[in-house]
């Protein structure tokens, strides 16, 4: 993915290169020629991204106070949504829960208030409709939710990168979100490379 080193204690790259390398080695298990060419379109679909608008998001988020915020996704997407409530925690100070969008309807939604911000993860799979259906869902309860899908109805759209692969689309969604969060930390005077109380390297004890 053109990534240098990897400083920042909030470890993207990690992640990132992490995911990228465990989908590239069931690519050649599989011999699936159509992951693997996805895969190696990565470093352009991730430079498109980073690019894209997701200034909707920031104003919401922005105003939630000591509010919480939810993330929601389902199968592959799910891990970039537990992955961007950490990612809130850790370098915006923000408390974010992440739901699979099977189970917020079930309890969590109970919360949920006019503008209450949720960020919704969907891939372009199996379960994007469901996924955009449970955005739509949460909206018209008054809360401010936005989703990365175009059969969305009633939930806001929010621009996204599609890599031609189901698999290796969430990939494209979580890198949109880094650079989301980044300027997210950066208007609440955060260091996103440094946060509090955390350290790069730990010890067991």
């Amino acid at each position: 993915i053109h990534a240098g080193p990897e400083i920042s204690v909030a470890a993207t790259k990690t992640f990132v290169t992490s995911a990228v390398a465990g989908l590239w080695l069931l690519a050649e298990m599989k011999g699936d020629a159509a992951l693997l060419a996805a895969i190696l379109d990565l470093p352009e679909a991730l430079a498109r991204a980073v690019a894209a608008d997701w200034s909707p998001v920031i104003a919401a988020v922005g105003n939630v106070g000591d509010g919480s915020i939810y993330t929601l996704g389902r199968g592959p997407g799910w891990a970039m949504s537990n992955e961007a409530a950490l990612k809130f925690k850790e370098t915006c100070q923000l408390h974010a829960e992440s739901f699979s969008s099977a189970e917020v309807m079930h309890g969590p939604v109970s919360i949920v208030d006019r503008g209450f911000p949720v960020l919704a993860f969907a891939a372009a799979d199996a379960a994007e409709g469901a996924v955009a259906e449970i955005a739509d869902a949460i909206a018209a309860k008054g809360a401010s939710v936005f989703v990365t899908s175009d059969k969305a109805k009633t939930a806001t759209v929010i621009e996204h990168v599609r890599t031609g692969h189901w698999l290796t689309d969430p990939i494209a969604l979580i890198a949109s979100f880094y650079a989301m969060v980044e300027r997210v930390a950066a208007n609440r005077g955060i260091n996103p490379d440094l946060p509090r109380h955390l350290n790069k390297v730990t010890e067991t004890l």
